[in-house]
């Protein structure tokens, strides 16, 4: 029997038989994701709204191809993702204003696609991370000479805990997360051929 990955798993069918169907709910993706929460779509790219995030125009932007790597991507999903990012960020600064647009991706889990992350952080987001003592501890680390600065990771470290993971979230200020939807999907159809 071989070692599994992880404890659950008897021997490797096991874990051959959950990838299979993470990959098939993958594929129907595009149908699981509700319509209240889909912004664009392209023959290779899904944009939505992050289902699990109460922060006002987080949205995702996921491949439509079962790929983990960008070097997996067919060539046209690649030509496609910087310009479809740059319409995406420009949306979101003209119509939401936030101070910063943050652009990661971070999900390695297999099985899952290539997606990536937007993430505006509005003036009043910065304002309630520097308000919470709880993540003054981050100042212990690293330089100090930087007093009331923060960085991408730190605030993104936020809005993950606060907005995506908090049963309760900080109330968000401005338009609510189904004006933000339509406001993003009006902007993004008129302005994306």
């Amino acid at each position: 029997m071989a070692k599994c990955q992880f404890r659950f798993f008897a021997d490797d069918r096991h874990f051959c038989i959950l990838r299979y169907l993470v990959s098939t709910v993958w594929k129907k993706r595009l149908v699981m994701i509700p319509d209240r929460f889909r912004i664009y779509e392209t023959e290779h790219w899904l944009l939505n709204h992050r289902i699990d995030s109460a922060l006002p125009g987080y949205l995702m932007l996921g491949s439509a191809t079962q790929a983990n790597d960008l070097s997996e991507l067919p060539d046209e999903a690649l030509m496609s993702l910087g310009p479809l990012l740059a319409n995406v960020q420009r949306a979101i600064q003209t119509k939401l204003q936030p101070t910063r647009v943050y652009i990661g991706r971070f999900g390695h889990t297999p099985g899952y696609p290539i997606h990536f992350h937007l993430i505006p952080i509005y003036t009043w987001v910065e304002e309630l991370f520097w308000n919470d003592p709880r993540y003054r501890v981050l100042e212990d680390f690293g330089d100090n000479s930087q007093i009331n600065a923060t960085d991408g990771a730190e605030l993104t470290f936020f809005v993950w805990r606060e907005f995506c993971e908090r049963p309760e979230p900080p109330p968000v200020e401005g338009p609510s997360l189904a004006q933000v939807v339509a406001i993003l999907r009006s902007e993004l159809q008129g302005s994306i051929s």
